[in-house]
């Protein structure tokens, strides 16, 4: 019998043999590629940078994750996010007027705020859902010479991380789970906690904005699914290098902390949107975690980029450990119990 794949990405190995090769048209420079996080196109000047991403993991202010989350693929890419299509996929028989209304007012009200275009898109009602399906297609634009690709990095980078592991995930923990954790917890912790979503926030626009003004930056990267460890894998991939990083210097907040021990998550492996991995010359990364501190933004460097074939490694009390990778996101255990 075929092989049931797991839940969420595809095994970067299957991929590789999935994805093509080349490019009809020659004005694609970046296609489809393991650690990109969008697909750039030649524009003359500037360049056009188009990422897709759907909402599947949760469905309250599932708008304000859609165009966060789309919105950051483009950041990472140098460039700045201008116009968003979505499609609106419906539950049948479970789907009012209000909550079409509520959906598209989150999605508008996110465009607002991050200053982009709502120009397009579709909705209707899906037989065979149980919960709201958004995808989002999000296009920006980056003069060519600002162009920043994962396959960049070049091994003795510094390795920086914003705000810390699970930041998504922790938000999603409290809004999904609520009323599980009531009883253990306080609604000031879980408010807290659902809050994560703009405070500290998983739109990460300013610091790679930040770090794209200062320069040396020549690689950045947003841990989505799989966490912050299945990003540095993916990227290290993107890159063909090797990858140490120092557990001691991995953030992570006492809300993530709890929660993840909760339901006994591994934090490195949670969907972590509203961290950036940032890899920069060393001449520059000190300065550029400065700058974003100043922003009041969290921020670290956490590694070092090493040579092809050194392996991915992640170091404790002068110990290395192979760094692990998660085929299917710890957060997902959360809607199996």
């Amino acid at each position: 019998m075929p092989t049931i794949l797991p839940l969420g990405k595809l095994k970067i190995d299957l991929l590789q043999q999935i994805l093509p090769q080349s490019h009809q048209d020659t004005r694609v420079i970046v296609g489809p590629q393991i650690g990109e996080d969008a697909a750039v196109i030649d524009f003359g000047e500037t360049c056009l940078v188009a990422k897709t991403d759907p909402i599947t993991f949760t469905t309250d202010e599932i708008g304000w994750y859609l165009v966060c989350v789309n919105s950051n693929d483009i950041a990472t890419m140098g460039a700045i996010p201008k116009w968003l299509l979505t499609t609106i996929l419906l539950p049948e028989n479970r789907t009012t007027e209000v909550l079409v209304r509520r959906i598209i007012e989150q999605i508008k009200a996110a465009c607002e705020h991050f200053n982009i275009t709502l120009c397009g898109g579709h909705t209707e009602i899906t037989h065979g859902l149980d919960r709201p399906i958004v995808i989002g297609q999000m296009l920006g634009e980056v003069k060519k010479n600002r162009l920043i690709t994962s396959s960049g990095a070049q091994a003795g980078d510094d390795l920086i991380l914003t705000k810390g592991l699970g930041i998504e995930a922790t938000s999603i923990i409290a809004r999904e789970r609520e009323s599980d954790l009531l009883g253990k917890f306080s609604s000031t912790f879980l408010n807290q906690a659902k809050d994560y979503l703009t405070s500290p926030g998983i739109s990460v626009l300013k610091e790679a904005m930040i770090a794209t003004e200062i320069g040396g930056v020549h690689a950045m990267h947003d841990p989505t699914e799989g966490g912050v460890a299945t990003a540095i894998h993916e990227l290290a991939h993107a890159a063909n290098l090797g990858v140490v990083v120092w557990q001691e210097t991995l953030r992570m907040s006492n809300e993530t902390k709890q929660l993840c021990h909760e339901f006994q998550l591994n934090p490195l492996g949670v969907i972590s949107s509203g961290a950036l991995l940032i890899v920069a010359e060393p001449a520059k990364s000190r300065e550029i975690v400065s700058a974003i501190t100043e922003h009041r933004i969290p921020c670290e460097i956490i590694g070092r980029l090493l040579p092809p074939d050194s392996g991915l490694w992640i170091e404790q009390d002068g110990q290395r450990l192979p760094l692990p990778i998660f085929e299917t996101d710890e957060i997902t255990k959360i809607f199996s119990e």
